[in-house]
């Protein structure tokens, strides 16, 4: 996936998707048996949102959703072509203004203290850690690669050297916090404690991915390879620490059953990640000629989630580690003709929009259902909805949609819900208190 996410709009479903995360939970809730047990709510946290969307890390503590939430992921830590972690100020490549240089005011910072010059985190890293002081239980993961900026995975992970190289630099960069000095900021340690663990976010293994991004055929054993080597160096920094508890690993996951044979020894995998998140957006996309459903519950003969879930627990997934991906956005078309609801018709491209055509936060589409301009369908078997205006439709996830997605989690046992984005929910976040209600059986 990419720092934005627009590349990823005009690309065929079953070959991207958008990231994703992964979490354990903190609160005990009631599933649909009766029993008591924790569901993981994950939400990613985008780099580049606090630009154009003005999206900070203390909007998270002002709409409610840091007390519902148990881990950010946050998007995204890129690879090197030498198959290193790093950072830096590199267009396109990596940000460190935003991650721990750029300073924050009073008014936009989580413990309303603005920062100085001299301290030596700023930015979102350290908008993280006061978020953490405020919510103790809350579990921030560092997710490298995504659509974008998984490019040189393949060569990171494809022998033994360069895989225990890689995890080194990662676990130096983010776990242990030795930061590149930026004038004051920076330096080693700066920022330890703001990571709780890593998220592999490679898209993908064994097969495509973006167009610049390497695959091959043995990135299936080399993917399983380097989750071990990531969860034994994790350990051993974790036993070095003394640390009462383990530095979290999980990795995202896609929907195709092509994808998932080509790339994944999913029994193997399991053993050493404490879950995955599985691709539950974006089986179709904007680019695509006719609308169709982008994120369904479920659908006959089409790409779901009920169908993503069956894949990996076929393959010997336990449920209770699959972690279902559920979107904050909508996919749009416009030009739509062919009458009646709109869903299956020809279009002529990606409906204008915000921030690119075909795509729209979830907080925008809710202004455009409540003017009354657009209709609101419904496929209540099949678990999804979208707008309508005669012209113009728009695939998306509604607080109704996410109760019912909810439901499908507590009823076979899942590890709980991922969502992309946070910044896409609206002011009150309420998509995040519709999953954290539905989740706990209200």
């Amino acid at each position: 996936m990419r720092r934005s996410m627009l590349g990823r709009l005009a690309v065929a479903a079953c070959s991207l998707s958008l990231l994703t995360a992964f979490a354990p939970a903190a609160v005990a809730q009631a599933d649909g048996g009766g029993h008591d047990r924790s569901y993981k709510k994950v939400g990613y946290f985008t780099q580049w949102g606090v630009y154009g969307r003005d999206f900070q890390v203390q909007d998270l503590e002002a709409n409610g959703s840091a007390g519902k939430l148990t881990h950010i992921n946050y998007a995204f830590g890129n690879v090197s072509p030498q198959g290193r972690c790093f950072t830096g100020n590199v267009p396109g490549e990596a940000d460190a203004w935003a991650d721990y240089v750029r300073p924050l005011d009073a008014a936009n910072s989580v413990d309303g203290v603005a920062d100085t010059g001299e301290q030596p985190l700023a930015g979102n890293f350290n908008q993280l850690r006061e978020l953490k002081a405020e919510h103790p239980g809350l579990k921030v993961l560092i997710s490298l690669g995504g659509w974008s900026w998984s490019t040189h995975f393949s060569d990171a992970a494809l022998t033994p050297a360069s895989r225990k190289a890689f995890v080194e630099s990662c676990i130096d960069l983010y776990i242990k916090g030795n930061l590149p000095q930026d004038g004051a900021r920076g330096g080693a340690g700066a920022a330890a404690g703001v990571f709780d663990g890593i998220d592999l976010d490679w898209e993908w293994p064994g097969s495509a991915g973006d167009t610049d991004t390497t695959y091959r055929p043995e990135d299936k054993q080399n993917f399983t390879a380097l989750v071990k080597e990531f969860r034994t160096q994790l350990d051993a920094y974790a036993r070095s620490q003394k640390k009462k508890t383990k530095y979290e690993l999980s990795a995202f996951v896609p929907t195709a059953p092509a994808k998932i044979d080509a790339g994944f020894d999913v029994r193997r995998i399991m053993r050493d990640l404490d879950f995955v998140t599985l691709q539950g957006y974006d089986f179709h996309v904007s680019g695509e000629p006719r609308t169709a459903q982008q994120s369904a519950l479920r659908a006959r003969g089409d790409f779901s989630v009920d169908g993503t879930v069956d894949a990996w627990l076929r393959r010997g997934a336990p449920a209770n580690k699959l972690v279902m991906g559920m979107p904050f956005y909508g996919q749009g078309w416009t030009g739509v003709s062919g009458g009646g609801d709109g869903m299956g018709q020809p279009a002529t491209g990606p409906a204008p929009a915000t921030w690119a055509a075909g795509y729209e936060d979830y907080k925008a589409l809710k202004k455009l259902a409540d003017s009354g301009a657009y209709t609101i369908h419904r496929d209540r078997r099949g678990g999804h909805a979208w707008l309508f205006d005669g012209t113009t439709l728009w695939t998306y996830d509604d607080p109704q949609v996410l109760r019912a997605k909810t439901g499908y989690i507590r009823e076979h046992g899942l590890g709980g819900a991922m969502f992309w984005s946070l910044d896409a929910d609206t002011a009150d976040g309420e998509l995040m208190t519709a999953v954290d209600r539905g989740l706990r059986g209200r």
